[in-house]
């Protein structure tokens, strides 16, 4: 029986040891490193990635200061790693904003200005509005009973620690965090999530406390809750804007009155 040129090809890739090529040194060896490469990259990926985490931490948690230099061989030796991960890790975290790189100067941790946050606190009352009317359409029953257990959690303990806890949380531990994942939206988790998040972060944690409003900050929290459980994504997004507009015009009053001291 005659076998077509197409059926003679398909025969030498589904019958590689007939051939001597699943036997072969060769593609072995190459098999291996490339199998070596890939587990090598990983690797490199991973630990970029832990110490991107690492870098955002200590920017937001001020260990180094907004405006503060940071030097690549000073980290290279603090975490014990070479410099194309650091790299790496860097180049993520100015692409979240934290870091930027000045001519002349190098890297540096970018610095916050009031005027500064008034544009991002704007930017946020409309997309944070958006995702919690898109929130009250996809958002599960167990969502809903996590953020009322994450927010009965922080009236226990919204007392005790002058409101440090309900402020500085972060990731799914953040109500606002999970209300924009809750959206299903993936262009608006990109923007609020990885563009703004850790900006905000860092306000949170180096901003003057007394310029907070936790208890206020907390009861709106459990009315945008109740707009959730109900559904009503009209009133969600009301709640939502109302509330992050109220951040907004405290700190425009905070700036207002640094004027008025400097003059």
């Amino acid at each position: 029986m005659m076998m077509t040129k197409q059926e003679v090809v398909f025969e030498t890739v589904d019958n590689p040891a007939e051939h001597g090529i699943a036997n072969n040194p060769v593609s072995q060896d190459m098999a291996s490193k490339d199998s070596t490469a890939k587990d090598l990259g990983a690797k490199e990926l991973t630990k970029s990635e832990n110490l991107t985490e690492q870098l955002i931490d200590l920017i937001v948690n001020g260990d180094y200061p907004a405006g503060s230099k940071i030097s690549e061989p000073e980290l290279a030796r603090r975490f014990g790693v070479s410099r194309g991960p650091l790299r790496e890790a860097m180049m993520r975290v100015e692409s979240l904003g934290l870091m930027e790189r000045v001519p002349h100067v190098g890297a540096r941790v970018v610095a916050l200005t009031q005027e500064k946050l008034i544009e991002i606190y704007s930017v946020r009352e409309a997309l944070e509005g958006m995702a919690a009317r898109l929130a009250c359409i996809h958002i599960t029953d167990k969502e809903i009973n996590a953020l009322q257990q994450l927010l009965e959690t922080h009236q226990q303990h919204i007392e005790q620690v002058d409101g440090a806890s309900y402020f500085h949380q972060q990731g799914d531990f953040d109500f606002h965090y999970r209300i924009i994942k809750a959206s299903r939206n993936s262009k608006l988790i990109s923007l609020l999530c990885d563009e703004l998040y850790h900006l905000l972060r860092m306000y949170r944690y180096q901003s003057q406390r007394s310029h907070s409003r936790p208890q206020q900050a907390l009861s709106e929290h459990f009315h945008l809750l109740a707009a959730l459980r109900e559904r009503d994504g009209e009133l969600a997004e009301m709640l939502m804007r109302r509330h992050i507009m109220r951040s907004r015009l405290l700190i425009e009053q905070q700036l207002k009155d640094d004027k008025e001291i400097a003059s």
